[in-house]
Formats: C-alpha cells, sequence, structure tokens
C-alpha cells in the first residue's frame, strides 16, 4: 500500500456547480499545464468558478480557470487564464460530442485533485437549471438544516 503525503493531497471544488446545474455524467480527464502551473494548484490556488469546456478539433479545450501565478517562479510563469487542452480518450471525447449535438448541454469541470502524482480534473456533463428548479434547491437545503437542527435537540 503507498504512503500517501497529506501535503499534496488537494481538492479543490467548483462549489457553485449543484446550484447552477443538473449532473448529468462525470468523466475524469488530464490536465496539459505549462511551466509552474502544477505548483501553483498543488498549493490550492486555483479557481475553477465561471470555467467551462469546449471541444474544438477533436480536442478538449478548458476556459477561464484561474491558476495564479507561482510565487517563486520568474519567466516560466504563463497567463492565468489561458485555455488549457484536457487529455480525454478519443472514445470519451466522441461520448462527449453526443451530449453536446442533442443541444442543451455544457461541460463544466466539478473538481481537482490528485490521482497518485498526477492531477486530476472531474468534468461533468450538465444541463443548466431553470429559475424554479434554483428555489427548489434553496427549499430543499432549508428543510434538510431544519430537520438536523430538529434532532439535535
Amino acid at each position: 500500500m503507498e504512503k500517501v503525503n497529506k501535503k499534496y493531497q488537494i481538492n479543490i471544488k467548483n462549489k457553485e456547480i449543484n446550484f447552477k446545474y443538473e449532473i448529468i455524467d462525470r468523466l475524469e480527464c488530464g490536465l496539459e499545464l505549462k511551466g509552474t502551473e502544477a505548483k501553483s494548484i498543488k498549493e490550492a490556488k486555483c479557481n475553477l468558478k465561471d470555467s467551462f469546456a469546449l471541444i474544438r478539433n477533436n480536442e478538449v479545450i478548458l476556459k477561464n480557470m484561474y491558476i495564479s501565478p507561482y510565487e517563486h517562479g520568474n519567466i516560466n510563469n504563463v497567463n492565468p487564464t489561458r485555455d488549457r487542452r484536457l487529455l480525454v480518450h478519443k472514445k470519451e471525447i466522441l461520448k462527449l460530442l453526443n451530449y453536446i449535438k442533442q443541444g442543451g448541454y455544457t461541460l463544466v469541470p466539478s473538481k481537482i485533485y490528485t490521482s497518485g502524482r498526477w492531477l486530476k480534473l472531474e468534468l461533468c456533463v450538465c444541463r443548466g437549471k431553470k429559475l424554479f428548479d434554483k428555489r427548489q434547491t434553496i427549499k430543499e437545503r432549508q428543510d434538510k438544516r431544519k430537520i438536523n437542527e430538529f434532532k439535535k435537540v
């Protein structure tokens, strides 16, 4: 059994995804990073808010993911919001294309985590929630909170 160093175990989540979207399918993919981006992610200095993925030329491209420049880096730092390629198998890209062609679906990253020494991104196929769905989610959350408070008493 491999010992895992807690210092480098990261788990960065997109907290808005469950509120804004209904998740249909999940997919694990790798990230193509340049320079000191991996070090910044391992220090948990990145943000998945407002990021999404597109399929262009049979490649999955991640847009608007913010990775802050590495503090101890120099000229190796790159643009914090540059487009990043996701490492996905061809069969999985075709599966994602089928969802997108149906219409109404988007590709949204939900979390970044480590798998061994590799950085992985969980990409979700999502459908946007309507306003009444969001209200329903808020109501369910409030009901759960009330039930938990009642159980404690």
